[in-house]
C-alpha cells in the first residue's frame, strides 16, 4: 500500500455562483431567454429557452473559463494556462486568457469542428492537436503543464461550474421577477459542469424545479453513472453532438448530479437535426447539435407522458457554434 488519497474535492455552492456572477458581470452577455407560441402549442407546455447561442465566442463556456482564469489571475499562480476541449471550452479559455492578459495552450482533437479550432487560434490560444480515439487528452495537458502552467479543466473545477451556473441563476431570477417558476430545466450532459452549475441555482431559486440532463444516446454515460452510482467511462462517443463527446463527467459535476438532477434521458442525433431545423426555421436561431439536446430531451418527454401539461419548462441552449457547410449538411437531410 502507498498510502496515497486522493485529495478531497473542492465542491462549489450556491455562494460561488453568485460570486461567479458578480465577476462576469459587465464581461460576459446576459443572454436572452426566448419563447415560441408555436412551440409551446406543440408541446401542451410553456418553454423559456436560454439562450446561450448568444453568449460570447459563441457558447456559455464562456462564464465558465473566465470565471476560472479570473480566480486564477488573481491568486497569483502564473499566467500560463492550459487545457482541452472540442471547441467551446477551448474558445473560452483562449478568448478569457487575451482578457486577463494570459498566455493559453489548448488540447484539441483532429477533429474538432474547423470553424472551432479557427476561432480558438483567432483567439490567441496555442493549439496542439490529438487523436481523441487513441490518446489520452489529460495527460497531455498534464505533460504539457510540467513547464508551470495551470491546467483549467473543462468541467471538473470548481470555479468552472460555478460560473456555468450563472446561465440557470440568470434564467430562473428573470422567470421569477415575471412571477414564473419553473417545473422543469433541461440542459445538455457532456462533462457535467453546466448541468451541476445550473442545479446549483435551481436547489436555491426554485427548489421544487426537477433538474433534467440530455446527452446523445451514442454517449450515455452520465445517465448509467447516475443509475449505477459511480462515475461509468466510455469511448469517446460517435455523435453529431461534439460538445457531448466526453468519456466520462467529472467527479465535481457528478457529486452535485447525484443530489440535484432527477433524471438523465437520451436522443438520437435525428432528434437534433429536428431542433436544429426548428431553431432555424420558427425562431430564426443558428444552434449547434449539442445546443439542442435540451429541446430534445423535453420533447421526448412530453411525448413519453412524462410532463404535466401547462408546466413550465426551462431550457438551456448551450451554444451556437457550428461550421456552417456541416450546419447546411445536416438540416438537409
Amino acid at each position: 500500500m502507498s498510502g496515497q488519497t486522493e485529495e478531497p474535492l473542492d465542491i462549489p455552492t450556491y455562494e460561488d455562483v453568485k460570486e461567479a456572477s458578480e465577476i462576469i458581470n459587465g464581461v460576459a452577455n446576459r443572454t436572452p431567454v426566448n419563447t415560441s407560441r408555436t412551440l409551446d402549442k406543440e408541446l401542451g407546455v410553456k418553454c423559456f429557452m436560454k439562450c446561450e447561442n448568444y453568449q460570447r465566442m459563441g457558447a456559455f463556456k464562456f462564464r465558465g473559463g473566465y470565471n476560472a482564469l479570473y480566480h486564477l489571475s488573481q491568486e497569483g499562480k502564473g499566467k500560463s494556462v492550459v487545457t482541452y476541449s472540442s471547441g467551446n471550452h477551448a474558445q473560452a479559455v483562449a478568448l478569457s486568457a487575451s482578457l486577463l492578459d494570459m498566455d493559453a495552450t489548448i488540447i484539441m482533437p483532429y477533429d474538432a469542428p474547423k470553424n472551432k479550432v479557427a476561432a480558438t487560434k483567432g483567439y490567441g490560444g496555442n493549439v496542439i492537436f490529438y487523436d481523441r480515439y487513441k490518446e489520452d487528452r489529460v495527460a497531455i495537458a498534464k505533460e504539457k503543464a510540467k513547464a508551470g502552467a495551470t491546467i483549467i479543466p473543462p468541467y471538473d473545477h470548481k470555479h468552472v461550474v460555478a460560473g456555468q451556473g450563472t446561465a440557470g441563476k440568470e434564467l430562473l431570477e428573470e422567470l421569477l421577477g415575471k412571477g414564473i417558476t419553473l417545473d422543469y430545466l433541461f440542459v445538455c450532459v457532456g462533462g457535467g459542469g453546466l448541468i451541476s452549475g445550473c442545479a446549483l441555482a435551481a436547489g436555491e431559486l426554485a427548489p421544487n424545479c426537477k433538474v433534467i440532463g440530455v446527452e446523445p444516446e451514442a454517449g450515455n454515460d452520465a445517465q448509467r453513472s447516475l443509475e449505477t452510482g459511480q462515475i461509468v467511462t466510455i469511448q469517446p462517443p460517435k455523435t453529431i453532438a461534439d460538445g457531448a463527446q466526453t468519456p466520462f463527467i467529472g467527479k465535481i459535476p457528478f457529486e452535485i448530479m447525484k443530489k440535484r438532477v432527477e433524471k438523465i434521458v437520451t436522443v438520437s442525433d435525428a432528434e437534433l437535426i429536428q431542433g436544429m431545423k426548428y431553431f432555424g426555421e420558427r425562431m430564426k436561431m443558428i444552434v449547434e447539435p449539442t445546443g439542442c439536446l435540451g429541446l430534445a430531451g423535453l420533447r421526448k418527454l412530453v411525448k413519453a407522458g412524462d410532463i404535466p401539461a401547462g408546466s413550465n419548462c426551462g431550457v438551456v441552449i448551450s451554444g451556437g457554434n457550428v461550421d456552417m457547410a456541416r450546419y447546411c449538411d445536416l438540416i438537409s437531410t
